[in-house]
């Protein structure tokens, strides 16, 4: 029996995802598939565009067999942390023989050498960096700019380096190999080209649009039909019955939530949450009397060093009270300290049975049990994920008037 294990968002699920899931069973020989997907707010900085209950009905109704949710402080932080926690969760499970991401070189044997280089950085690029830092750079541009001066040394070009540097899927991947390195896994990795159009894509014109296309339709067009070639026929059904009742839900809907929490507190106190520094915390304070939408704040405060996608991040960071002190506290340097089951396909349930046998961290499935198995500060850690979702559960309540079974409520999404 062979397992593969994906790290996904499904925001929302598409037939890139099902393509996804169909190849990577096929390149690994894999019996079954165990996903670990972000819950209601996703790596991008901004809520799910739909309920981690409903993606995962539609992540289960194609292929997946099991799925767990990541933590809302990795899910949201830098792809380094976000990669971090989702492969420290599959290690803990114990039954994960290989993952499988998309990325678009599809070279896994290049996308390596990059990483490995990363984690074992050698004295000639340290002192590249090095320089870069003192030239004023901010660290992710300072790397980048060192990754690709050293290029020659990895026997390809410099412009081979920023080709693959500067695609979303290839950097995400290296962050995978990375933290299997870093943990010492013996989860193998596999790479697939990603298909269709690219991570940002947002016209909708091939069988593989982007998640980020999908969302535009959802969000910014009154016809919903062009949605359907680009689902599998039961997530489009999932997503059709969900419309208008429970989504779409986008950043701006958290808006009167984000300025009370901006206007109710010093830059000091902005500067300690996560991804923050006092001057940024300085200049939302100012712009914060000159914009009244989260998007529109966000798009104020991007520049050259910081990207409207850290940016979004910052401010969902204080809108979910998630502090630069919580990764110290609660960033593991192995295993995750639990995972949370989302859902499961009935006739895969005898894993979760593997699961507690060889598994290295409790699998909550049931919130109530959550405070009995595990330590005091891994509760906390788990109190914020139900804090994030009970606030989410306020917003689809206020913008549709429907409401979402709380946590405690809430039992994995089983399908036959």
């Amino acid at each position: 029996m062979k397992i593969v294990g994906l790290i996904t968002e499904y925001n929302p699920f598409h037939n890139g995802h099902a393509y996804h899931i169909q190849k990577s069973k096929e390149i690994t020989g894999a019996d079954y598939v165990v996903v670990v997907m972000s819950g209601n707010y996703v790596q991008r900085g901004t809520p799910a565009i739909i309920d981690k209950y409903t993606r995962t009905q539609m992540a289960l109704s194609h292929g997946a067999d099991l799925v767990f949710e990541l933590p809302t402080l990795f899910a949201t932080a830098s792809a380094e942390i976000f990669a971090f926690g989702a492969i420290a969760i599959l290690e803990g499970l114990g039954i994960i023989d290989s993952i499988c991401f998309g990325s678009e070189c599809g070279d896994l044997v290049l996308l390596s050498s990059i990483a490995d280089l990363m984690v074992h950085e050698t004295s000639e690029f340290k002192e590249i960096l090095q320089n870069r830092l003192r030239s004023g750079l901010s660290f992710p541009i300072a790397r980048k700019e060192a990754l690709i001066a050293f290029a020659p040394s990895l026997g390809i070009t410099e412009e081979q380096m920023n080709s693959v540097l500067s695609s979303s899927n290839n950097i995400l991947g290296m962050e995978y190999l990375k933290a299997l390195s870093r943990i010492s896994s013996s989860i193998q990795p596999y790479t697939l080209v990603r298909e269709g159009s690219g991570y940002h894509d947002l016209s909708i014109d091939t069988s593989y649009s982007s998640a980020s296309a999908l969302r535009k339709c959802l969000t910014q067009s009154t016809d919903k039909a062009p949605l359907q070639q680009h689902m599998p026929a039961a997530a489009y059904d999932i997503l059709q019955k969900a419309i208008q009742v429970k989504a779409p839900i986008d950043e701006n809907d958290f808006s009167d939530i984000l300025f009370y929490q901006l206007h109710s507190q010093s830059p000091e106190k902005l500067a300690t949450y996560l991804d923050m520094n006092v001057d940024l915390a300085n200049r939302i304070s100012s712009l914060s009397l000159q914009y009244h939408s989260f998007q529109g704040l966000a798009e104020a405060m991007k520049s050259k060093q910081y990207t409207r996608t850290r940016i979004n991040r910052i401010l969902l960071h204080i809108l979910l009270q998630l502090h630069n002190e919580d990764l110290v506290t609660y960033a593991p340097d192995t295993n995750m300290p639990y995972a949370r089951l989302l859902g499961f396909r009935h006739s895969s349930s005898f894993l979760l049975k593997t699961i507690h046998k060889t598994g290295r961290i409790p699998v909550i499935t049931k919130v109530a049990d959550a405070k009995a198995r595990i330590t005091t500060t891994q509760y906390d850690l788990f109190q914020k994920d139900l804090f994030a979702t009970h606030l989410y559960n306020q917003i689809v309540y206020t913008k549709f008037h429907h409401v979402l079974p709380d946590e405690y409520r809430q039992g994995p999404v089983i399908i036959s």
